[in-house]
C-alpha cells in the first residue's frame, strides 16, 4: 500500500489545503472578446496582483491528447489533476485502435457484425471532429470497415455538436458526409442518415442531471417519433429558420420517407454509440442495456440488440457490458495516496461538474477508495438554460464549502465552480460575464474562511472557455465580436496559490513548464509531504 513521505523541506499548511478549480477559465489577451477580463473581478484581480501565481498548460499533449491543436476539456483536465500524471486519453486511444486495426480485430466489432445480419447496424453520437467527445474520422473509418465485412444496412443518428466546434458549423460536417456515404452506398450497402437534434436537447445527458433528454433522444433514435423531414439539411435549416437557435440546441429530427421512419432500431440490430468520453455516454448505455428495473422513462419498446461504446464508459459499474476500444488505466491517483496515508479529503460540485471532482479526479473510478476517509457531496444543479441563471449554484457550493472548510474534519478539500465553462458554452457574452462576476464574489467570501483555519488554497482551472467568447480572425488574430464562440480554448490556465501563513517557505519555480499534472506534487508538497517518483514535479520548491 503506497503512502506518502512526510517532506523534510516543507512543513506543510497548518488547517486545510483547498483546491477550487475554477471550470472554463483561461487566460488570454485582454480584448473584448474575453469575458473573463471584461467581468467585474476584483477578488481574482487581487489574487494575481499580490499571491504567487503561474500559467499550466491544459489542453494538447499537456492532459493526454494526440496533439497540441486539440482543446482540453474538463474530463481530461480532472485526470491530470487527479493523477499528477498524463495519460493517453479516449481520442489518442481510439485513433491509435483504428490506425493498427486492434478496434476491427476485437471480439466486440466481430459481434456487432455478425449480431446484425438480417438488421441494421445503427451508430449514434456526436457529430464533429471536436475531439472531445468523438471524432467524425473515428465514424468514417468505422462505416468504411462495416461495408467490407459485408455489412448490409447502416443507419446513422447523429447528434449535432456546436459546443466544441463553431455554433453554426453543422452544414459543414453533414454536407460532406452525405457524399461521403453517397459514395459508399450501392446495391449491396444501403447506407444513410437517420435521426438527430442538437448535443444539449437530445442524448448526451450527464450525471443523470437531465434524463428527458435521454428519454427524447430514445424517442427519436430508437422508436423514431418525432418531427419528419426528408433529409438532415432540411431539418436543420428548417430549425434554424423558425427558432433562430445555434446547434446544441437544435430540437431533434427523424429522418423519413413516404412519411415512415427510416432508421428505427428493431430486433436484431447492432448499436454502437461511438463517444469516446464517457460523461455524456452513460445514460444512452443504461437505456440500452437496462432490464425490466429500469425505471428512468418509459422506454415504450426495448428492442433486443447488441449493443457497445467505443470505450467502456464506467471501469467500476462495466457500463456498457461491450466496448471497442480499452480506456486509460489510470494509477496512483492522488486521492489514493492521500487515502493510505489517512488523510480526510471532501470532494464537492454541482450536479454538472460533481463527477469531475470525484469519478474523473479519481482516475475513471465511481467508487471512494475509502468510505471512512472521503466524504463527496453534490448541489443539485438547475435543469434551466445557463445563460438565464448564470451564477448557477456557486452561492450553494460556497456554502457547502465554507462549512467543511470551517468543520475541521478535512485536511483535503476539492471543489469545482462549473460557471465559466457551462455558462461559456451558451456563446452569451453577457451571461457570461455574469457567471464569472458571480464567482468571483463566492471567492471574496471563501478566502476569509481559509485564513481563519490557517488554511491555504490552489486555485487553478481545468481548460479555458469563457477568456474567447467570440471567433479569432485567422488574419488579425483579433475577435470577431458578434460571431460566437462555443468551444473550450488552447488558452492556458492559472495557477495562484493563497497562502498567508507558510508562503514564506516555498517559492514557485521560475521558468517552469507546467501542466494540470504538475497541481498534484504541489498539492502534496503544500501539505508537508513527498511526491511519488512516478508524478510529475512539482510547480513549488522550499526556500
Amino acid at each position: 500500500m503506497a503512502k506518502l513521505e512526510k517532506s523534510t523541506k516543507f512543513k506543510g499548511v497548518e488547517g486545510p489545503l483547498v483546491t477550487i478549480v475554477m471550470d472554463g477559465v483561461g487566460i488570454a489577451p485582454e480584448n473584448e472578446g474575453n469575458a473573463v477580463y471584461l467581468a467585474s473581478t476584483p477578488t481574482l484581480d487581487m489574487l494575481f496582483e499580490k499571491y504567487p501565481h503561474t500559467t499550466l498548460k491544459a489542453h494538447g499533449t499537456a492532459v493526454g491528447l494526440p496533439s497540441d491543436d486539440d482543446m482540453g476539456n474538463s474530463e481530461v483536465g480532472h485526470n491530470a489533476l487527479g493523477a499528477g500524471q498524463v495519460f493517453a486519453q479516449g481520442a489518442k486511444l481510439v485513433s491509435n485502435s483504428i490506425e493498427s486495426g486492434k478496434i476491427f480485430a476485437s471480439e466486440t466489432w466481430k459481434s456487432l457484425v455478425s449480431g446484425c445480419v438480417g438488421g441494421a447496424l445503427h451508430f449514434i453520437g456526436l457529430f464533429s471532429d471536436g475531439n472531445v467527445h468523438s471524432h467524425i474520422d473515428h465514424l468514417k473509418a468505422m462505416l468504411v470497415k462495416a461495408k467490407e465485412d459485408g455489412v448490409k444496412k447502416v443507419r446513422v443518428h447523429i447528434l449535432l455538436d456546436g459546443r466544441d466546434v463553431g455554433e453554426t458549423s453543422a452544414l459543414d460536417y453533414v454536407l460532406p458526409f452525405e457524399s461521403f456515404i453517397a459514395d459508399l452506398r450501392d446495391a449491396d450497402f444501403d447506407i444513410c442518415i437517420a435521426s438527430g437534434g442538437g448535443r444539449m436537447q437530445v442524448t448526451m445527458d450527464r450525471y443523470e442531471a437531465n434524463w428527458g433528454m435521454v428519454e427524447l433522444g430514445w424517442k427519436t433514435h430508437v422508436l423514431g417519433e418525432g418531427r419528419q423531414f426528408a433529409s438532415a439539411e432540411e431539418a436543420i435549416n428548417a430549425y434554424r429558420a423558425e427558432l433562430k437557435v445555434i446547434d446544441q440546441d437544435l430540437p431533434p429530427f427523424v429522418i423519413a420517407k413516404d412519411g415512415k421512419p427510416v432508421g428505427t432500431v428493431e430486433d436484431g440490430d447492432s448499436v454502437v454509440f461511438y463517444n469516446f468520453r464517457g460523461d455524456r455516454a452513460i445514460e444512452i448505455s443504461k437505456a440500452f442495456e437496462g432490464g425490466a428495473d429500469f425505471a428512468e422513462f418509459d422506454r415504450v419498446r426495448v428492442p433486443k440488440v447488441f449493443y457497445a461504446g467505443m470505450l467502456e464508459y464506467d471501469g467500476d459499474l462495466h457500463i456498457p457490458s461491450h466496448f471497442l476500444v480499452n480506456p486509460p488505466e489510470i494509477s496512483n491517483t492522488m486521492s489514493e495516496y492521500l487515502v493510505n496515508t489517512g488523510i480526510n479529503q471532501f470532494a464537492l460540485s454541482e450536479t454538472q461538474k460533481y463527477g469531475h471532482v470525484t469519478y474523473f479526479w479519481n482516475g475513471n473510478r465511481s467508487g471512494k477508495f475509502s468510505e471512512e476517509l472521503e466524504t463527496y457531496m453534490e448541489v443539485p444543479s438547475d435543469v434551466v438554460p445557463f445563460e438565464q441563471r448564470p451564477w448557477m449554484k456557486c452561492a450553494e457550493i460556497t456554502d457547502a464549502l465554507i462549512e467543511a472548510i470551517r468543520s475541521g474534519k478535512y485536511k483535503y478539500i476539492r471543489c469545482n465552480f462549473p460557471n465559466g465553462d457551462m455558462v461559456g458554452h451558451t456563446g452569451s457574452m453577457a451571461a457570461t460575464k455574469i457567471s464569472m462576476e458571480a464567482l468571483d464574489l463566492q471567492l471574496a467570501r471563501i478566502l476569509p474562511v481559509i485564513d481563519e483555519v490557517k488554511g491555504a488554497a490552489i486555485i487553478t482551472a481545468d481548460h479555458g472557455n469563457a477568456d474567447e467568447m467570440y471567433e479569432t480572425d485567422k488574419k488579425t488574430k483579433l475577435p470577431k465580436v458578434g460571431k460566437a464562440k462555443t468551444s473550450h480554448t488552447l488558452n492556458p490556465v492559472p495557477m495562484i496559490i493563497y497562502d498567508n501563513f507558510g508562503s514564506e517557505n516555498y517559492s514557485i519555480k521560475a521558468d517552469g513548464k507546467f501542466g494540470l499534472s504538475n497541481v498534484a506534487a504541489t498539492t502534496v508538497n503544500m501539505l508537508g509531504y513527498e511526491a511519488p517518483a512516478m508524478w510529475d514535479e512539482s510547480a513549488i520548491e522550499a526556500k
